[in-house]
């Protein structure tokens, strides 16, 4: 069986659900497409699924790496076709489940990313220019020296505009000359997973709600006792912060909730632009039981093409 199912759309609209209950369904195994996941000890904050889901089914590329180790998309399209071929090849059905939508498609449309090993003294170079000059000195460069590349990247994203000018540097070659794509030789459904706005940040808002009931506050504080700083990348994603922030008593518990459900619907909104509404590629359902029926029939007319 060369067939694999992608499960996407924004933050809280459902996708860890609807992908158990495909798996369920279609004898299937989950791969987590979740920047996040991948961090041990970081459960709460990130929406890891709940150890009955996992019971229910096998999932793949979760709390693989400590909070303060190095991860990148090179690692994880490498960790993820190996496997999405594991679990192929045990006639079982892959389902790429997700709202990194950076992951998703690196996977999907088979990127080529650069294996650059972070070089220290030019990171370090340019972290010292985001602090004393702003990330849009950094940004400016960028389209300098890579137009292309700047134009696919948040100028907003510290991270990534740090990464593109230091592959430029290491190579002397644009960033985006290693953004070619040779799709991997599995059919695909990307079924996509969205709710009304007002629906969605309900959604968000509950569950921003239900975090702080089963114990956030007190994983950041296990984390920051543990010696994980929040200055780390894992621990950027939100609510992290915001948390820590009161934490140090800087902003109150209202405040700090109030701030994470507001950054998460901004995060939700940004999750569009790499799942757009109009991508022809991507089979939209609205969450609930018509997803799960709808999925489940895709799924299963596209196993029958490969003969599963």
């Amino acid at each position: 069986m060369k067939s694999l199912v992608a499960i996407v759309g924004p933050t809280a609209v459902g996708k860890s659900e609807l992908a158990v209950q495909l798996a369920r369904e279609l004898d299937g195994e989950i791969i987590s497409a979740d920047s996040r996941q991948v961090y041990r000890y970081m459960d709460v904050g990130t929406a890891k699924p709940t150890r009955v889901q996992r019971e229910v089914a096998p999932h793949h590329l979760i709390d693989i790496i400590y909070p303060d180790e190095d991860f990148n998309l090179a690692i994880f399209q490498e960790l993820a076709y190996t496997a999405i071929r594991d679990v192929q090849s045990r006639g079982k059905l892959p389902l790429l489940v997700g709202g990194s939508g950076l992951y998703v498609w690196a996977v999907l449309e088979g990127w080529s990313i650069p294996r650059v090993p972070p070089c220290s003294e030019i990171r370090q170079e340019l972290e010292t220019m985001v602090s004393s000059e702003g990330i849009e000195t950094l940004y400016r460069e960028l389209q300098e020296v890579d137009n292309v590349a700047a134009s696919q990247i948040d100028p907003r994203n510290t991270r990534r505009v740090i990464r593109a000018l230091e592959v430029c540097r290491v190579t002397g070659r644009p960033f985006s000359e290693f953004r070619k794509k040779h799709p991997p030789d599995f059919n695909t459904v990307i079924l996509g997973l969205t709710a009304e706005r007002a629906t969605l940040y309900h959604y968000i808002d509950s569950r921003v709600d239900r975090m702080i009931d089963n114990g956030f506050i007190e994983e950041v504080r296990g984390l920051i006792e543990w010696g994980y700083s929040l200055e780390l990348p894992a621990m950027s994603s939100v609510g992290y912060p915001q948390i820590g922030r009161f934490l140090k008593g800087e902003v109150s518990l209202d405040e700090t909730i109030r701030r994470i459900k507001f950054e998460t619907h901004r995060f939700a909104r940004h999750q569009y632009a790499w799942f757009r509404l109009t991508d022809e590629r991507i089979l939209w359902v609205h969450s609930g039981q018509e997803a799960v029926r709808r999925g489940t029939q895709l799924a299963l007319d596209l196993c029958a093409q490969d003969g599963g």
